[in-house]
């Protein structure tokens, strides 16, 4: 396909792919930015070779912290004390640059795009910008949360998309609020489907989340009642020879339906 397109863009060949493909999202779209993910790391694999990108930025991609995401004042009530809390879905381009600027700045990962589909939060309180999360596609597959549903290889490559994984969930750190974290899951459980339907035409049925042991417990997942379900292996998602060079993570699972295992392995 490459060969035979050789003007055209990264981006058009990936429109292009999911057309040969019938690779399409539940309200019919293209799946372009999942296309464009694997696409871009076939090629840093040497699979194959993309044409140069039309937006260089001098070779970096690093984001510029500005005063907008500055540190503010500290902020230390328990989340009881601060009523109205609620949170917000990145709608515009300001919104998700400044979304990105902060998980950039002060999550210990920083930022790298969440690929395929998503929904990112800010969590807020009389204006101002407390938490963040974010909300991708759910891990390909993993032992321990299978297990728990029981599916087979077929369910779930049917049915993978009603999964959704909580890959950020971040604290700013100036605000200092007992059990604002599981508050802030729990407003997540209820308004997150809703919010998945609008955008996708679809809603999900189980949430998933990957928790660094090293770094933390999952105390907060566990006050708002989400499920351990065991721990990964320690390989990550492109481990091709078994090796465990990565840190284990605790599997936290959260149904959204009470017939979520009817959902995950239908046919």
């Amino acid at each position: 396909m490459i060969a035979d397109n050789p003007g055209r863009t990264r981006a058009q060949l990936s429109r292009l792919a999911c057309r040969l493909l019938q690779w399409r999202k539940a309200d019919g779209g293209l799946k372009e930015m999942s296309c464009r993910v694997v696409m871009l790391r076939m090629h840093r694999e040497g699979l194959l070779q993309l044409p140069p990108p039309r937006n260089r930025q001098g070779g970096s991609s690093r984001i510029e912290h500005t005063f907008w995401s500055a540190p503010q004042e500290p902020l230390s009530r328990p989340v009881h004390e601060l009523p109205g809390v609620h949170l917000e879905p990145v709608r515009s381009r300001p919104d998700s640059a400044l979304w990105n600027e902060y998980i950039d700045r002060y999550h210990y990962l920083g930022y790298t795009p969440l690929p395929g589909v998503q929904l990112r939060y800010f969590a807020r309180w009389e204006h101002r910008t407390l938490a963040l999360l974010g909300f991708g596609a759910a891990a390909w597959k993993t032992a321990p949360r299978d297990r728990f549903i029981g599916w087979r290889r077929s369910e779930r490559e049917r049915n993978l998309q009603l999964i959704v994984n909580n890959a950020r969930c971040l604290i700013l750190p100036w605000v200092q609020s007992k059990n604002l974290a599981s508050k802030l899951l729990a407003l997540a459980a209820r308004q997150l489907p809703q919010d998945w339907h609008d955008r996708y035409a679809y809603r999900p049925v189980l949430l998933e989340t990957f928790v660094d042991t090293q770094r933390f417990t999952g105390a907060c997942y566990k006050a708002a009642n989400w499920i351990h379900v065991g721990q990964t292996q320690g390989r990550g998602k492109l481990d091709r020879h078994h090796q465990a060079d990565l840190p284990t993570k605790s599997i936290w699972l959260y149904p959204l339906s009470k017939l979520f295992r009817r959902s995950l392995r239908s046919t």
